[in-house]
């Protein structure tokens, strides 16, 4: 009996043997490896054995697996969702190795959340957004992290769009129809490519000709057209309730598409497009977002993104009008995203259709825009989905943030080059209306690109540690990008300035006033980082005071941004701003409804800002280039988009340290 028992225990002592002991015949003091083998440091693989298999496995299999996994520990830790979602602080030393050198002082280590109402969730803030911008400016006029950001409060609300809701409203008379479709076709339709001209306006006729007022698609397209037209051809307040004109058309449109179809129609998806243009005017950005992603996705349900066979669609024109409908859907949605940074919601390598080209039939002209303008448009568009995906997201990049830099400053110097001689915006004579909103968007492009070294050169400025040791070349770089966002800023001024001095700004119009804002900051910051620029705040004020103007007159957007420069003007401090020499009396500038509203008179010196303060150039080589062109020609800028594959990552690490300093910035707003 104790015999057996003896054999027992020797077998199970040699069932947990490890590989060594076993193969040599030594006693093994057990473990998985044994102690006698960690203390020889000679085990390389355990062998367990066991009544029923045999299992050989390397220690080096097992010591990977658990570097394995704690590597994936360390990622996830690290990962901005987890942190976000355990409420743990973000950790200092989570750089991307390509931009561990010089980053855009605009990204945080989080994103940033607004809350507006404790009952309802936080709002997302993009960086891209230039409200984000004049917060980042204000919190480093203040030098205070707790310098909060301003919420969007100046728009229409739900509750104010149902009690202007009227199921029983009225057809206008159809002259008056008329009238207001021709307000679009001049304001819009040369810019945007929303509809067909010709059969729209047959379209209305047949309406009034059989008294078809009952057709809810039809109904829709044309009160969303009817309330830009009735908003764009108001010059002041007409309505207590809500001060945007038109607004009853668009509830009463808005209300006709709550179920979206299940087999669109281009007539719901131009509906669409127009209630999303006209959303802008109400402040509602979200909403217009809302909308064109709706356009966008039942464009994809209608294949517009891929070229429809001719035997599909025989028309001509309605072929093109696919085209240019869903070209339309994409540049609204890199010119929405780019107001507010939004990702853009397809990408381009998902698109299979043909640019816009012209048809021949003598028809064209009377249904479709430009198609040269259309087609810069389209490539403006693109490279401003790129200046939001590369500068202001926080996906890992191969390239540094200067050579990301480049590389969309090189793009939009092509582009601007590329451009043919009717859409170029010339210095000898006024452009039409599609031009100039071409220029200012390309203007505003620029800026996004650049003006997060320029809020850089801010830091800097204000910084008890600048960074003289920084190396030349580096330095030069950063002044030549902050040049170029400056010489946009001004060129986008001198654009407005002159709309506004003869009456054609639109009074209510949200993009001119986000381009003026945007301009606005630029100049502040120029005037207080660069001492040769003090006349730059002289434009600040005059975009201040236009900005007021549009704000008294009901347009909600421009109170909005008023509201955040009268913020930056506070932060600046009454001894230390710029003087600018340039006196500025005020005077009166009459608008098209006889109103009167005082205004800055702006001088000759300051009409002529963005020759005088440009960077000098040959007048030899200028001759015959637009004034886009101009921000393209400094040596310095010359020198810096001529560098192939340079590594800019070489540049002083303090420029890293700006950056840094700024984990907490990362906001959640609206």
């Amino acid at each position: 009996m104790k015999h057996k028992s003896d054999a027992a225990i020797r077998k199970q002592k040699k069932s947990i043997a490890c590989q060594r002991c076993h193969t040599h015949k030594i006693k093994c003091t057990g473990g998985q490896p044994c102690q006698r083998c960690r203390q020889s440091g000679i085990s390389t693989e355990c062998h367990y054995v066991n009544r029923d298999r045999q299992v050989k496995v390397h220690e080096s299999y097992i010591e990977e697996l658990a570097a394995e996994n704690q590597r994936l520990r360390d990622q996830l830790s690290q990962s901005p969702a987890y942190i976000t979602a355990r409420g743990d602080p973000p950790s200092e030393d989570i750089t991307e190795p390509a931009d561990r050198h010089v980053q855009n002082p605009m990204i945080g280590k989080r994103a940033w959340f607004q809350p507006y109402d404790p009952s309802l969730p936080p709002i997302h803030i993009c960086e891209a957004a230039c409200t984000a911008f004049a917060t980042r400016i204000r919190r480093v006029l203040t030098k205070s992290e707790a310098t909060s950001h301003i919420a969007r409060t100046q728009y229409t609300g739900e509750s104010t769009l149902m009690s202007m809701r009227n199921p029983g409203i009225q057809w206008p008379s159809l002259p008056q129809a008329r009238l207001l479709i021709q307000v679009v076709f001049s304001q819009v339709t040369r810019v945007y490519h929303v509809v067909l001209r010709r059969s729209t306006l047959d379209q209305l006729e047949d309406a009034y000709r059989k008294a078809n007022f009952n057709d809810p698609v039809l109904t829709c397209k044309f009160f969303a057209l009817f309330a830009l037209g009735e908003v764009y051809s108001a010059r002041s307040n007409s309505c207590i309730d809500c001060k945007v004109p038109g607004v009853t058309y668009y509830v009463n449109a808005i209300m006709l598409i709550p179920i979206l179809p299940e087999r669109p129609s281009l007539t719901h998806i131009e509906s669409l497009l127009i209630l999303s243009l006209y959303s802008f005017f109400l402040n509602r950005r979200h909403s217009a977002f809302l909308l064109v992603g709706s356009a966008m996705r039942l464009g994809l349900t209608l294949g517009l993104n891929h070229d429809i066979p001719e035997g599909k669609c025989p028309s001509p024109v309605d072929r093109q009008h696919r085209i240019r409908l869903w070209w339309a859907i994409y540049v609204f949605d890199r010119m929405y995203g780019s107001k507010a940074g939004w990702p853009i919601q397809i990408a381009d390598e998902d698109i299979f259709v043909q640019m816009p080209s012209k048809v021949v039939e003598d028809v064209h002209d009377d249904h479709n825009s430009d198609t040269e303008f259309l087609v810069a448009s389209i490539e403006l568009a693109k490279i401003t989905g790129q200046v939001i995906d590369q500068i202001y997201s926080r996906k890992s990049h191969a390239d540094s943030f200067l050579q990301r830099e480049q590389k969309l400053l090189i793009a939009l110097k092509e582009w601007c080059f590329a451009l043919p001689p009717p859409i170029r915006l010339h210095r000898d004579g006024p452009a039409p209306k599609n031009v100039v909103s071409l220029h200012l968007q390309f203007n505003q492009c620029i800026m996004l690109a650049s003006r997060p070294v320029l809020l850089h050169a801010l830091i800097q400025a204000k910084s008890s540690n600048p960074e003289d040791d920084l190396h030349a070349t580096i330095r030069q770089t950063l002044k030549t990008l902050s040049e170029a966002c400056i010489h946009s800023a001004r060129n986008t001024h001198s654009l407005i300035m002159e709309e506004w001095i003869n009456g054609s700004l639109p009074i209510f119009g949200y993009f001119y006033a986000h381009y003026l804002f945007s301009s606005a900051l630029v100049m502040v910051v120029s005037s207080q980082v660069y001492s040769e620029n003090a006349n730059d705040f002289a434009l600040f004020e005059a975009a201040f005071e236009i900005l007021r103007a549009m704000s008294d007159h009901g347009n909600l957007a421009a109170a909005e941004f008023y509201d955040n420069l009268e913020c930056v003007r506070q932060c600046l401090d009454p001894g230390i701003q710029p003087e600018t020499g340039v006196s500025q009396p005020t005077g009166t500038v009459r608008m098209s409804n006889n109103s009167t509203e005082p205004l800055p008179v702006i001088s000759s010196q300051q009409a002529g800002t963005v020759r005088n303060n440009s960077a000098p150039c040959n007048p030899d080589t200028t001759a015959g280039f637009s004034t886009n062109d101009m921000a393209f020609l400094g040596e310095s800028m010359e020198e810096f988009l001529a560098q192939p594959g340079v590594d800019f990552d070489l540049a002083d690490p303090s420029f890293t340290d700006g950056v840094d300093s700024w984990p907490n910035l990362s906001l959640w707003t609206g």
